[in-house]
C-alpha cells in the first residue's frame, strides 16, 4: 500500500478547527500517523483498522468527516462508503488511498466521496483539505437563500421547491447552493467542480451531470437549466 511524507507545520497564526474526525485504514502505520496529524489540529479522532469497524463507528456516531482508505481486506472501501451514505446520505468522507487512477477517483467522487487524496501523500495537503472541509461547514453565516419559487435552507440543508422541504445529500447541497449564488448567471462545469469537488480532474467525467440530474429528480426538471456547451443556470425569478 502507500507511503506518506511529513510536512511542514501550519503557521502558528492560522486558528485549528475543531471537529470529530474517523479514519478507516488498515495499515498501522498510516492510521497512527493520520492520526496524530490531526490530533495536533485540536481535532477529536476515532479510528478504524478494518472495514467492518469503520462502517459500524461511522453509523452510530457523528462525524464532521470520515478519511477512508479504499483497499481494504474483506469489506473494502468502495462497500464501506455505499453503506454509510445509503444510511447518511449528507456524511462527508475523504477517500485516500493508494489506488490512483482516473476510474477510481472518479467513482469514488460520484459515489458522493466529498475529496480524494492518493498514496503516497503529504500530511500537509491532507490537513489542508480536512480544515478547509471544516471551514466551510463552520463559515456558514447564511441560513436561507432563495432564487424564484425555489429556498434553499442552509441549516437543514434542505431545498424547497414550492411543494416541500425536500433533504439533500452533502455534495447536492454544495451543488445547489453554488448555483443559487449565482442565480441569472450560468455556471460553468469547471467552475462548479473546483468550487463544490474542489478537485481537478478528467474533464470527460460527467459528475456535474449527476448531480444535476440528482437534483432535478428531486426538484423538478426545470429546476435547473442546461446551458448547452457552457454549463448550469438557476434562475432568479
Amino acid at each position: 500500500m502507500g507511503s506518506v511524507t511529513s510536512s511542514a507545520e501550519r503557521p502558528v497564526d492560522e486558528p485549528a478547527p475543531i471537529g470529530r474526525i474517523l479514519v478507516i485504514d488498515d495499515e498501522p502505520r498510516i492510521l497512527n500517523f493520520v492520526r496524530r496529524g490531526l490530533e495536533a489540529e485540536g481535532m477529536d479522532v476515532d479510528c478504524a483498522r478494518d472495514g467492518e469497524e469503520g462502517l459500524r463507528l461511522a453509523l452510530t456516531n457523528p462525524y464532521e468527516l470520515v478519511v477512508l482508505d479504499l483497499v481494504m481486506p474483506e469489506l473494502d472501501g468502495h462497500v464501506v462508503l455505499r453503506r454509510i451514505l445509503d444510511r447518511k446520505p449528507s456524511q462527508p468522507i475523504l477517500i485516500l488511498s493508494a489506488l490512483n487512477d482516473t476510474a477510481s477517483k472518479v467513482s469514488s467522487l460520484e459515489g458522493g466521496a466529498e475529496d480524494y487524496i492518493s498514496k503516497p501523500f503529504s500530511l500537509e495537503e491532507l490537513l489542508a483539505r480536512v480544515r478547509a472541509r471544516l471551514r466551510t461547514a463552520a463559515r456558514s453565516t447564511q441560513t436561507r437563500m432563495s432564487a424564484g419559487s425555489l429556498t434553499l435552507d442552509m441549516i437543514r440543508r434542505q431545498a424547497d421547491p414550492g411543494s416541500g422541504p425536500v433533504p439533500l445529500a452533502e455534495r447536492e447541497f454544495l451543488l445547489l447552493g453554488e448555483l443559487m449564488r449565482n442565480a441569472g448567471h450560468t455556471v460553468s462545469k469547471e467552475r462548479l467542480l473546483s468550487s463544490v469537488w474542489g478537485y481537478h480532474f478528467d474533464p470527460g467525467s460527467n459528475v456535474v451531470d449527476v448531480y444535476v440530474r440528482r437534483l432535478r429528480a428531486k426538484l423538478g426538471a426545470d429546476a435547473i437549466v442546461t446551458v448547452r456547451g457552457v454549463g448550469y443556470r438557476i434562475d432568479a425569478g
